[in-house]
């Protein structure tokens, strides 16, 4: 019997991790099904430029894992029980998944912080459909020649690459951005200095120090009693991870991320792996990694690692855990880019201007033919299984 592998979430620390564990398994000992809810791969930082109106790749996941053997399922995930070692899944079919190693990548989505009115009247950039509703909405308020209000709640990267990138695009409408604290203020003294000129240059009211506390259809309500009016709120304070992982009983944080080791395995279930947003990870630091596209990669690569050499009984390489610092687009000519020491501070120097969008842009290029391409420059050499885990497989089936 196949050892099965069950990927779920085809981002880009799932569907790194799929590929590369297809390359490098034979398929004659494994077989390899990802489950995700959407047929396309979705560039989730750059769906801020699709809510501005610009049109952004979105691969076909059949045609990204076309040739590598591996088994598309298009579904929703309702559960995870890791004592049957089960997934249950949403679809025209239904049903469950059993699995022999599991690999959590289902990432995160918008987090309303417990604010009243933001799941009922805000829009947010964390997924594909809500980036297009969105988009809908700005498209509205050109057609209707009368200008519009943007009110943008939510100073961290998403915030500021959201504010930007629709002050640029839609010099039409009123962009304000709402920070509870300074603006920029994780970033060196020169950043912050050249994203506020970039928010002066593109028209955008920065309010810092400020608190939104309830959305309504029309309206912000803010700490100190200011009514912000707005006729597109776009919620950006904050992620949170699908709540799947914490009702399963998998070790988890206080907000339900999974709880690994420096291979990024369950430390509670040891043939559950995670990947991405979904992973509590430690980084080389000491200090746990952000949810991040970088982060993504890191620990996609250490999943792939431990999970071959689990399986195959080799060696496991301890891939660098690092973050090494932010990129930031301010619109498609200006951005952002500032490292960080081993403490995550802000390293004094920064790169500004057209240099940092330049560069930003071919790290997004470079990490969508990464994902359409995932068996690239994989050893052509298939790995079977070790004996111990042909054995665990028998043993499942006797009893």
């Amino acid at each position: 019997m196949k050892h099965r592998i069950v990927v779920l979430g085809a981002g880009y620390a799932g569907a790194y991790v799929a590929g590369n564990l297809a390359r490098r398994l034979s398929p004659a000992d494994t077989e390899i099904t990802v489950v995700n809810a959407e047929p396309d791969f979705v560039e989730r930082l750059r769906l801020h430029q699709l809510a501005a109106g610009q049109e952004i790749e979105a691969p076909k996941l059949a045609d990204v894992f076309a040739g590598t053997g591996i088994r598309l399922r298009l579904a929703r995930v309702t559960a995870v029980d890791p004592e049957r070692q089960v997934v249950a899944v949403a679809d025209a079919d239904g049903g469950e998944l059993g699995y022999d190693t599991l690999l959590y990548a289902l990432g995160s989505h918008v987090a309303d912080s417990g604010v009243p009115g933001v799941a009922e009247h805000a829009f947010d950039v964390t997924g594909r459909p809500s980036a297009l509703r969105l988009r809908e909405r700005l498209d509205s308020l050109d057609r209707r020649g009368e200008g519009g209000s943007v009110l943008v709640v939510g100073d961290g990267l998403t915030g500021i690459e959201t504010a930007t990138e629709i002050a640029e695009s839609r010099p039409g409408l009123s962009v304000t951005l709402v920070a509870r604290g300074e603006l920029g203020a994780r970033l060196s003294a020169g950043a912050r200095s050249h994203l506020r000129q970039a928010c002066d240059r593109l028209g955008i009211t920065v309010l810092e120090h400020t608190s939104a506390e309830v959305v309504e259809a029309t309206r912000v309500l803010c700490a100190d009693g200011t009514a912000l009016a707005s006729d597109a709120t776009v919620w950006t304070a904050g992620f949170a991870v699908h709540p799947i992982a914490a009702a399963s009983g998998l070790e988890v944080t206080e907000n339900g991320r999974i709880v690994v080791d420096r291979t990024m395995r369950s430390v509670s279930h040891p043939n559950v792996y995670a990947a991405g947003d979904s992973a509590y990870a430690v980084g080389d630091n000491g200090r746990p990694l952000p949810m991040s596209c970088a982060s993504a990669g890191s620990t996609g690569r250490q999943a792939t690692d431990a999970i071959v050499g689990h399986l195959t009984g080799r060696r496991i390489a301890n891939i660098k855990l690092d973050y090494l610092g932010n990129h930031i687009s301010l619109g498609r000519r200006d951005g952002i880019l500032q490292t960080v020491d081993d403490e995550a501070q802000a390293k004094p120097k920064y790169v500004g201007g057209r240099k940092a969008a330049r560069i930003k842009a071919g790290i997004l290029k470079m990490s969508l033919w990464a994902i359409s391409h995932p068996t690239f420059g994989v050893p052509q050499r298939k790995r079977r299984l070790a004996a111990a885990a042909e054995a665990t497989a028998e043993n499942r089936v006797a009893a």
